[in-house]
């Protein structure tokens, strides 16, 4: 689980009847009322809020969310507090913040007995399969503004279309886009279970199941967190959702070389990883820096997708303008020595479905987009994701 720094918020309030006491059994019963927002169960039956301990005028409790709740912790603190100063004789509240007892330590893999946790000694930890999940594709790139989530959001959709079983992870927690893309921003997911064994349960829309950090806070809430607690979250994200029986589990990386693709790396063994660019030098600048990282950790790229290959007016649609140039992704691929899998035109109906969450694929299916993305994943399905 991501590690929270312990802390401290005393909060005075007023309260009648000074000379009462409330009891520890009234104090319970007060935090039982605090609910979490995806499941409906109480914070104190999740084992999320440690027993309440009264000195004099004073409670103290432990609030230790699981990362993937960490979006409510606000919410949870101040409405237990405000529970608890109700009660007669509690002036004060203190609330301590940190990691959940008996929590898997960073590093390790915790989904019942797949997880067994980091090798010791500072060892880097094995590569554990998710349970259910036969195969896992990650989508990366260099840069943003590039349209992987596009083509990750996309091809999930595709290859689910195909009759294929499919998941998809949203690993860009500084920007997940996702559930807005696949119309579902305004739904939490489901919590099950208690304490570290607790899991969450996928959403599922447009025939896939999905999670991402955009399901579990607010619109507009940034997240910010250093690297510890970015390897903690895709490491639930990978082994404490109920995936089920998946064919293939589509992860969506932040662009980039960091955190986030050595996670996802060191912890799941992969089919491979897609390369998404666009024509322009910029772009193809950091897709080699991000493809050499891939093929320096030993991770199978299967290939590069080229997006925005070209403009198709919607009323001339035999046309297309290489707005951000040709041949890129073509270039790239051909000095890694890894195929062009797609080059992928920009097409309005690409934008509208990601506005109004349904992909292209799904709204558009007759457009040159949506045949590209059935093509991609028909290649895919053939050469990756067919029973070895």
């Amino acid at each position: 689980m991501p590690p929270t720094a312990p802390s401290s918020e005393p909060t005075s309030g007023a309260s009648s009847g000074a000379n009462a006491a409330a009891t520890l059994e009234q104090a319970q019963g007060a935090l039982e009322g605090v609910k979490d927002a995806g499941s409906g169960r109480s914070v104190v039956e999740l084992g999320w809020i440690g027993p309440a301990k009264l000195q004099g005028e004073r409670a103290v409790i432990r609030l230790a969310l699981p990362g993937f709740a960490q979006g409510q912790q606000g919410r949870i603190a101040e409405e237990s507090r405000s529970a608890l100063l109700a009660l007669e004789g509690i002036k004060e509240v203190q609330i301590e913040v940190g990691q959940p007892a008996g929590a898997a330590p960073i590093g390790a893999a915790g989904h019942g007995a797949a997880g067994h946790g980091a090798a010791g000694h500072g060892q880097v930890p094995e590569r554990q399969p998710i349970p259910g999940v036969k195969k896992v594709i990650a989508v990366s790139s260099g840069k943003g503004g590039v349209g992987k989530s596009t083509v990750a959001v996309n091809l999930a959709c595709a290859l689910a279309g195909r009759g294929l079983k499919v998941g998809l992870l949203d690993a860009d927690i500084y920007g997940p886009n996702a559930p807005t893309m696949l119309g579902v921003a305004d739904r939490t997911p489901e919590v099950q279970g208690e304490g570290p064994s607790q899991v969450l349960t996928p959403i599922e829309t447009c025939g896939i199941a999905m999670v991402s950090m955009g399901l579990l806070i607010a619109e507009n809430q940034p997240v910010i967190w250093r690297g510890p607690m970015l390897n903690g979250i895709i490491r639930q994200f990978l082994y404490q959702v109920n995936w089920g029986e998946r064919d293939v589990l589509v992860v969506d990386l932040p662009p980039g070389t960091g955190d986030a693709q050595l996670s996802l790396a060191q912890a799941v063994p992969m089919a491979g990883v897609i390369v998404v660019t666009t024509p322009q030098q910029v772009s193809l600048q950091d897709a080699r820096r991000g493809l050499a990282m891939f093929l320096q950790m030993g991770v199978n790229v299967l290939g590069v997708v080229e997006n925005m290959s070209a403009f198709i007016p919607p009323d001339a649609p035999q046309k297309r303008y290489p707005i951000f140039g040709s041949g890129g992704g073509a270039t790239l691929a051909q000095e890694a020595g890894v195929p062009l899998l797609a080059e992928l035109p920009l097409e309005m109906p690409v934008r509208e479905g990601g506005d109004d969450g349904r992909p292209v694929v799904l709204s558009a299916p007759e457009s040159v987009t949506a045949q590209a993305f059935e093509a991609l994943a028909k290649l895919l399905q053939v050469e990756q994701l067919a029973p070895s």
